[in-house]
């Protein structure tokens, strides 16, 4: 099942931009889903079997280095280019 999910991240802290890079680095390094990123999200778009483990672990590794934060998911499996 496709899906997309668009995800923001709001580090409750001064140096607010290095998590979000270090979120996003971690997502990137996966080549088996489409991302596209923007000012306020990063969209993730492929198949819900690859996306979720690799989500899952960029949001403990990202909670466990910066507790303070706060992320906003919207899940689709509608709502995403063919």
């Amino acid at each position: 099942m496709k899906i997309s999910v668009d995800i923001s991240l709001y580090p409750l802290q001064k140096a607010y931009r290095e998590p979000i890079i270090a979120f996003i680095e971690q997502l990137a390094h996966h080549s088996c889903f489409e991302i596209h990123y923007n000012s306020m999200s990063t969209t993730v778009i492929g198949e819900y079997h690859q996306i979720m483990p690799i989500l899952q672990q960029a949001l403990a590794t990202t909670l466990k280095a910066t507790p303070q934060s706060v992320f906003i998911i919207k899940l689709s499996g509608g709502c995403h280019p063919d």
